[in-house]
């Protein structure tokens, strides 16, 4: 499947909620794409395909990072690193604080869980597809950025 068939079929399938879950939010709901393991599939592989032997791992920010970066790490046989809001994982840990749309929050990732020098693939709801790829934006993102650069490993690249 090519990039034009795979982001019109994604777009086919998103559902978009406005004021949702508050006034001024525009929230775009991936879980439908869900419905087609095919698609998900190929979605998932294509941006394997794309990252394979760039990438030493993928980070997955809670919760929808979660739905696709472990395909792809699984796909490309590499780890995968979960990015949790506050208090979700034990030991120590990192953290980094960001502005959403609809309050403020905190990421925090394990702090053992990446090493100086891997090269990283942020991933969270992969809505860019729709739009150009590597769209990145947003508070979640630059915490996520800054949780990466603490351990010395690098972004690669990012999926928002």
């Amino acid at each position: 499947m090519n990039e034009n068939d795979l982001k019109q079929q994604i777009d086919s399938l998103i559902r978009s909620y406005p004021d949702f879950p508050s006034k001024g939010v525009l929230f775009r709901d991936v879980l439908p794409l869900f419905s087609n393991p095919t698609l998900v599939r190929s979605l998932c592989c294509y941006i394997a395909n794309r990252y394979k032997n760039k990438i030493d791992l993928v980070a997955g920010l809670e919760a929808r990072g979660f739905l696709f970066g472990p395909i792809i790490a699984l796909e490309l046989g590499i780890p995968f690193v979960p990015v949790r809001k506050s208090g979700k994982l034990p030991g120590p840990v990192i953290s980094a604080s960001y502005q959403k749309e609809y309050g403020k929050d905190v990421f925090e990732v394990q702090q053992d869980a990446l090493s100086a020098g891997q090269r990283v693939l942020i991933v969270d709801d992969l809505l860019g597809l729709s739009q150009p790829f590597n769209l990145s934006t947003g508070g979640s993102l630059h915490a996520a950025e800054q949780l990466v650069k603490q351990t010395g490993a690098t972004v690669y690249a990012t999926l928002l």
